[in-house]
């Protein structure tokens, strides 16, 4: 990871400073590196020997990078992993050409890796993000979003790119159909966890935990799965409060407390916590396919990881 932190470095450099210095706040702002992660442990776990699998990893480091830029300003963000969000800093125009950069550098690191496969996978993948963007966009703050159409979103927007990381670090390494499969269903599962978890901790963690204000997706309005599931839960009792509070943002400072308590009273919470778990126990269920050792219980560790987050 060493070795891919240093190619992100070398590749985010530009004679235009304000480029390296934008990416550089939130590239280096003590992200997880989940994702360039699950892509080397990936070839590794196929059987990999070289260092192929680096320009991928770093390319889908970039590819997030890429979203997050996006997402904190069609989202408004104030926080961004524990700082103040690079939008705030340059302004929403610079972000967002920046982000548009690092998606450049990801598909010339794509092509360098000289995997045809991966390229196709993570480009794939970076139109089905794209896909996943604008349908939350369009269903941000529809109080009768249900479960499925959630999933779905959530599914393009967040756990593509980590089936396209852990399929294309396989893919990569010479790995067969069958275990190009199993990588692309562990990543998925894994992606699931990780996105419902952090929906969960947006209610029931800590900010220094989330690297973002607890009740954020609360104060933007966004109809996640513990909000919507409280939602149908409560009835028509606090259908007036729900109403005001994520239909119209019509808000207080009291409201995120009695609407994190209704989530958690009402056992949404803990539902979406246990779907979160479900998706992991999928997701190890999934290298099974692989051989067994170091690297395959590494990455069931890492799934395991994803949904132990809480408060």
């Amino acid at each position: 990871m060493r070795q891919v932190d240093r190619i992100i470095a070398n590749r985010m450099q530009s004679p235009v400073a304000t480029i390296p210095a934008l990416a550089d706040h939130l590239i280096n702002a003590g992200g997880k590196r989940l994702r360039p992660l699950l892509t080397v442990a990936s070839a590794r776990l196929a059987g990999a020997r070289d260092d192929a699998c680096l320009k991928l990893a770093a390319a889908v480091e970039f590819i997030h990078t890429a979203t997050l830029l996006h997402d904190d300003v069609v989202d408004s963000s104030q926080l961004r992993r524990g700082k103040v969000a690079a939008h705030l800093i340059w302004g929403a125009p610079s972000s967002v050409l920046v982000g548009d950069y690092l998606f450049a550098r990801s598909f010339e690191l794509m092509v360098e890796a000289g995997s045809l496969a991966a390229l196709d996978i993570l480009a794939k993948a970076s139109g089905v993000i794209a896909e996943g963007e604008v349908l939350q966009l369009t269903r941000a703050h529809d109080l009768n979003l249900g479960q499925d159409v959630y999933l779905e979103i959530i599914r393009a927007k967040t756990a593509e790119l980590f089936a396209a990381a852990a399929e294309s670090g396989a893919v990569s390494a010479g790995a067969s159909d069958q275990q190009r499969r199993a990588m692309r269903s562990y990543g998925l599962n894994l992606g699931l966890a990780f996105q419902l978890a952090d929906d969960a901790l947006d209610y029931g963690g800590a900010t220094e935990t989330l690297g973002k204000n607890a009740g954020d997706d609360f104060r933007e309005g966004k109809a996640t799965l513990p909000l919507l599931l409280a939602i149908a839960r409560t009835g028509a009792e606090e259908a007036a409060f729900w109403d005001r509070t994520i239909g119209q943002k019509d808000q207080s400072e009291a409201d995120f407390r009695r609407a994190r308590d209704l989530i958690v009273s009402s056992g949404a919470l803990d539902a979406t916590l246990d779907l979160a778990a479900d998706f992991a126990e999928q997701a190890k269920t999934a290298l099974h396919a692989m051989a067994a050792g170091q690297w395959r219980d590494a990455l069931a560790d890492l799934a395991d990881f994803a949904v132990s987050r809480r408060a």
